[in-house]
């Protein structure tokens, strides 16, 4: 039988298990966030439609057996901007796999600035839409400018709240609130997605079961600040719940002990 991997880490919430070495490019005011340009529009059309969406339903249809259930929560938002959080288990898969849960909604996915570092690939990237982590105070908000040009169009904004990539992680990590002032800033629905892993009939690799959860709505009878970690909370603990229907463990993860810790994980 073959041996589990095993994957030891320290900080869940800062710890990175990508294998992709990019050099990122530095974000500034004149990164161009929103293009809308006539010519902007073809290549959008021609990358996203006729290359991306092919390329996507292989993946995760052939490749990833990927099945999403209660996809309908979204078709009923068809006509409404909203946010849309899961968790990170894939490097490719991640901007692949959601790809046909609110199909044919265009989707922009918030990213790391590596994203749109590649050679060739970085260029493209921004069609597929990538809305990179700016760097400078202008790009900041000229990025909050492409967020609310993107709602107003009804479009979806993904978010993947963990940050950083633990490939096939089968329990979903601790995250921040930050990233859930978007929803609330532009009263809009925020929906979530968990990838599962679970056993194949005909195959040791596992399928991949994303379900959709939501809408999820802030109380608005909070403080912001209070109204942002409800939110999250809300998302957080639904996700922990569908994490749970995961039945195949790819990656054994485990935490790397502390010199001041005992054998049960607890401080001395």
């Amino acid at each position: 039988m073959k041996k589990k991997r095993v994957i030891y880490y320290s900080d869940e919430l800062n710890d990175e298990f990508s294998t992709a070495k990019i050099e990122p490019r530095v974000i500034d005011d004149g990164y161009k966030y929103v293009r809308e340009s006539f010519g902007d529009k073809i290549k959008r059309f021609f990358w996203y439609r006729m290359v991306f969406t092919p390329i996507a339903a292989f993946y995760a249809k052939v490749i990833r057996g990927q099945k999403i259930v209660n996809s309908r929560l979204l078709k009923k938002f068809k006509f409404t901007g909203y946010f849309l959080y899961g968790n990170h288990t894939h490097a490719i898969g991640d901007a692949l796999m959601p790809h046909f849960a609110n199909f044919p909604k265009h989707n922009y996915i918030i990213v790391h600035p590596n994203n749109v570092s590649m050679k060739f690939l970085g260029n493209i990237t921004p069609y597929l839409g990538a809305l990179p982590l700016p760097d400078t105070k202008g790009a900041y908000k000229s990025f909050c400018e492409a967020i609310e040009t993107r709602i107003k169009q009804k479009k979806c904004i993904i978010i993947y709240p963990e940050a950083h990539i633990w490939p096939y992680y089968t329990k979903i990590r601790p995250f921040v609130d930050t990233s859930f002032s978007y929803p609330i800033k532009h009263d809009v629905p925020t929906f979530c997605f968990t990838n599962t892993y679970q056993k194949r009939r005909f195959s040791k690799k596992p399928r991949v079961v994303t379900y959709i959860d939501g809408p999820f709505y802030p109380n608005t009878d909070l403080s912001p600040k209070e109204q942002r970690k409800h939110l999250r909370d809300q998302v957080y603990e639904c996700m922990c719940e569908r994490a749970k229907l995961s039945n195949v463990e790819v990656i054994r993860y485990q935490r790397r002990k502390s010199t001041d810790e005992d054998e049960n994980g607890q401080k001395f």
